[in-house]
């Protein structure tokens, strides 16, 4: 599987599925949620309405995934995905891992080929981007599903801290050591 990370909006990318980093409630908000909202268009808020109807009606719980067209998108589906809200005193990071692995597989299921992600949490959900890029990208890699993970950044500073952790885990996993492990393991 092929990881991109690159700087830019969401809204402009042509892949088969654009993640969305939703609220509980599906019907939209700000930041990326409201973005594609609003540049999807309606269609979305639509089955987004159907789904909380038939089958989350107190809301989408964290760490899941659902799927719904994609609207005006240049994509087939919106994966929305809600990832938890960061706390110093209790460790979330597996409902984070599961936002991802969840968001990959229905991509799978789906038959995309290509998916782009935001940094999932790392908005006002407080999640430090350091560790919000290492989890992302080493749940990306390790899950896989599709032939292309694209992560796109609102920020200088997020990409940097994608882009670091990419090189590191494409380095660490590249070295003899891992290659060992690999074949042994």
């Amino acid at each position: 599987m092929e990881i991109e990370i690159v700087r830019g909006d969401i809204t402009d990318q042509s892949v088969d599925a654009i993640v969305n980093a939703a609220n509980s409630s599906l019907l939209g908000g700000g930041g990326v949620d409201g973005a594609i909202h609003r540049v999807g268009g309606p269609a979305i808020l639509a089955e987004c309405r159907r789904i909380r109807a038939e089958r989350y009606p107190d809301g989408l719980p964290a760490g899941q995934a659902v799927s719904t067209t994609a609207g005006r998108l240049d994509a087939r589906w919106v994966i929305h995905t809600v990832g938890p809200v960061f706390a110093k005193t209790n460790d979330r990071s597996a409902e984070l891992v599961s936002a991802y692995r969840e968001s990959l597989r229905l991509a799978a299921g789906l038959g995309a080929k290509s998916i782009a992600f935001p940094a999932i949490s790392a908005g006002v959900y407080g999640w430090p981007m350091h560790d919000a890029a290492r989890i992302a990208v080493s749940t990306v890699h390790d899950v896989g599903g599709v032939e292309l993970a694209r992560f796109v950044l609102f920020s200088d500073a997020a990409l940097a801290e994608f882009a670091a952790e990419a090189a590191r885990i494409s380095a660490e996993r590249e070295s003899p050591k891992h290659e060992r492990r690999r074949v042994e393991g």
